[in-house]
């Protein structure tokens, strides 16, 4: 009845008998090892003996008291292993030509040489699983890595992992990296939260290459080149994935080069990028960078409420065509991207916030909501024909001085501009806005300045369909243009219900309601994005009068990859856009899918998330910094509900519920200064497991155990002066 239990967990519920616990993942002291941590001895030999005895454990935590650990040669680490940095701990790079040499790459043509090799770093690794760095220590390069192509014996990167799975990274300092602080490629389930990076004084930060399901949360990256950046290139012979990705809560600043980019390499496709609460300060080139250069298709991609200032280039769009990517590529595209609540102060006239697609692939279906971008200006006057851009290069200096101090637009279709506006510091003699060789352009609701010499304000060249409406009384320029403004026709888009779960093989439905907010919109067309591989959408019908409902079907192939996915449905009447996502969820055979979460504390609802593969150094709670420094391996890896802390006086009852979609056992840690919760029967069995948390006096959380039959599961409070419990599904 009951799938994927431990013997033991099983045999309890079955017949109510109590078990005995499992060892604790073990501790491996580096000292014990031979490390001296006294900043001068090398240390490597002894931490590598660290993690040989640790593997042969079958995994575990190695431990670096304070002190700094001179590290001459590289670090190879090992599956099941976790980097405990202590308080006062750091692992210190050394000069010489200790290091690993750079392995070969076939495939070293399509990258740069920093991307194209992995071997020559500090701490390296390939096809692993379970690894992580936690703690509050730091790794330094020293000022010895190299920024540039290594000689053999150098490194040129701090952390690179290749093929990797369940990688965590909290808590810890990277500084002085090289090239990069950390390079991964092609890795899956990464889970980062209270990351500094300090590469201030050479180059990237973190390049995230080719890699699924990540979340970065609460980091502060401080780079020269490329503070965070995702990228896809073909440095392990293939083209791969890219997606999945939670970004959010982070600060970020680029000396020379781009803080939050895609790119340059774009191998792969990119898809589901959500960008939240992200504070930007200085950039020599882009603030907020989206380039396909190599082939990619760019989509579904989200920024809202991010701050920048002090950047060269604001925001800019390019789809260039390099295609240096080894499947010989086409041209690539940008499409479905939303920027909500953005607010931005540039620092250079020339380079204006800038969408520039190709001819033969235009970005496409940009929204931008209440994005306020301010930039220097100082411009004289000057043509307004297109500037000279070289499609081989993603820079934003590849592109000429823009014709317009605000917005240069060309090669796009139905951008929209809602609620926003462009001014200068300075005067400046160029329109606010152009647009050029385009579709479907809105202004609607725009600000602007007007400066004293500049032709027009807003202009559009050969641009099918444009609207400029509820936005003063711009002087509009339309060469070889053509109106399409239905001035207040707007509609709204729903989907019931939000999310769905079925097996591969099985179909499902959706309703689509749209209702007219104001006007007259014409007929809603539907369409669907972010369809993952094996699923098929049709809309009956496919077009509806605002006010009437759609039915969206949805069949599931049996090679349909188990995964939850966001399909992105768009309704489109006129120049009017808008789009909903419809959650669908495919379970494999007996796989648990854990939905529908509801918390009656809704002061604290928003901190209380589902969460998947429950392991050490994650953050336990989501409004507190306090990691997991114990999980048992009952529960490791399970399904589980990242809670609020500040729940924990919360009285009602039940106090969350959510749905599993097949019968499991539901573990509650409690801290054991509280005990077992009044609502827990009898039913619930005291397991004797423990979870234990990283506070400065570690707190430790007993975990009782229940079995649910699939649907609906509901909790009771906290209601005490401890911590609040935390939720594991199996």
């Amino acid at each position: 009845m009951f799938k994927r239990l431990g013997v033991a967990v099983g045999a309890a519920l079955v017949a109510m008998t109590v078990f005995v616990p499992p060892a604790q993942a073990a501790t491996f002291n580096v000292k014990n090892y031979g490390a001296t941590g006294n900043g001068t001895t090398n240390d490597t030999a002894a931490i590598n003996r660290t993690i040989d005895a640790a593997s042969a454990a079958g995994g575990g935590i190695v431990q670096f008291p304070s002190g700094t650990y001179r590290s001459a040669n590289s670090i190879h680490l090992k599956s099941k292993i976790t980097f405990q940095l202590d308080a006062g701990s750091t692992i210190m790079g050394a000069s010489g030509s200790g290091y690993d040499a750079p392995e070969s790459n076939p495939w070293d043509q399509y990258q740069d040489y920093g991307h194209s090799h992995f071997h020559n770093a500090m701490i390296w690794g390939d096809r692993l699983t379970d690894i992580a760095f936690v703690g509050s220590g730091t790794i330094d390069g020293g000022g010895n890595l190299i920024t540039g192509n290594p000689s053999s014996g150098q490194a040129d990167k701090i952390i690179s992992l290749t093929r990797c799975e369940n990688l965590t990274v909290s808590g810890i300092k990277l500084r002085r990296g090289g090239h990069f602080a950390m390079l991964i490629n092609g890795c899956k389930n990464v889970v980062s939260d209270r990351l500094t990076i300090d590469t201030a004084s050479d180059r990237d930060g973190w390049n995230v290459i080719s890699t699924t399901n990540v979340t970065i949360t609460n980091g502060n990256f401080a780079a020269n080149d490329d503070a965070l950046a995702f990228k896809s290139d073909y440095a392990l012979g293939q083209k791969l994935s890219n997606g999945n990705v939670r970004v959010s809560d982070m600060k970020l600043s680029a000396v020379c080069c781009n803080a939050l980019m895609f790119g340059s390499e774009t191998c792969g496709d990119f898809t589901g990028y959500d960008f939240q609460r992200i504070d930007i300060k200085g950039s020599n080139k882009s603030g907020l960078g989206l380039v396909s250069m190599d082939g990619a298709k760019i989509s579904d991609v989200h920024y809202k409420d991010i701050t920048v200032s002090g950047v060269r280039s604001p925001i800019m769009l390019k789809v260039g065509t390099r295609k240096r990517c080894g499947n010989n590529p086409g041209i690539g595209s940008i499409s479905n991207i939303t920027y909500d609540n953005i607010t931005i102060s540039g620092a250079s006239p020339s380079f204006s916030p800038t969408i520039m697609g190709d001819a033969g692939g235009h970005v496409s279906d940009v929204t931008f909501n209440n994005v306020k971008i301010t930039v220097p200006g100082g411009n004289g006057t000057m043509s307004t024909s297109p500037p000279s851009n070289d499609p081989n290069n993603y820079n934003p200096n590849s592109i000429g001085t823009r014709p317009a101090y605000g917005w240069y637009i060309r090669y796009a279709d139905r951008i929209k501009f809602v609620n926003s506006a462009v001014d200068f510091v300075s005067n400046d003699g160029r329109p606010a806005v152009i647009a050029n060789s385009s579709s479907d352009i809105t202004f609607d609701t725009f600000g602007w300045e007007r400066g004293t010499n500049s032709p027009f304000d807003i202009g559009f060249q050969s641009v099918n369909g444009y609207c400029v409406r509820n936005s003063g009384t711009p002087r509009i320029s339309a060469t070889g243009s053509t109106e399409k403004c239905a001035v207040s026709d707007d509609f709204s888009l729903a989907v019931d219900p939000p999310s769905q779960t079925v097996k591969p093989g099985e179909n499902t439905t959706y309703t689509i309601r749209t209702a007219a907010i104001s006007g007259s919109p014409g007929p809603i067309s539907l369409r669907a994005t972010n369809i993952p591989a094996g699923v098929l959408i049709s809309f009956n019908p496919i077009e509806v009068t605002p006010g009437q409902s759609s039915t969206m079907q949805v069949f599931t192939g049996p090679s349909a990859q188990p995964g939850t996915y966001p399909i992105r449905v768009t309704g489109t009447a006129g120049s009017v856009s808008h789009s909903v996502d419809a959650t669908l969820t495919i379970a494999g055979d007996g796989q648990l899918v854990v939905s529908g979460l509801s918390v009656a504390d809704t002061a604290n609802a928003a901190d209380w998330s589902i969460q998947s593969n429950l392991r050490t150094g994650i953050a336990q709670y989501g409004d507190r910094t306090f990691n997991l420094t114990i999980v048992p391996s009952e529960v490791a890896g399970a399904a589980w509900i990242r809670t609020a802390n500040d729940s924990k006086a919360a009285t009602q009852n039940p106090l969350v519920r959510f749905t599993i979609s097949r019968d499991a056992v539901v573990y509650v840690a409690v801290d054991t200064r509280s005990g077992k919760r009044p609502w827990m029967d009898n039913l619930w069995l005291d397991t004797g497991l423990s979870l234990v948390n990283s506070e400065s006096t570690p707190k430790t959380f007993r975990l009782y155990a229940k079995g649910f039959t699939a649907g609906e599961v509901a909790l009771g409070p906290n209601a005490a002066s401890g911590s609040n419990y935390t939720i594991a599904i199996v």
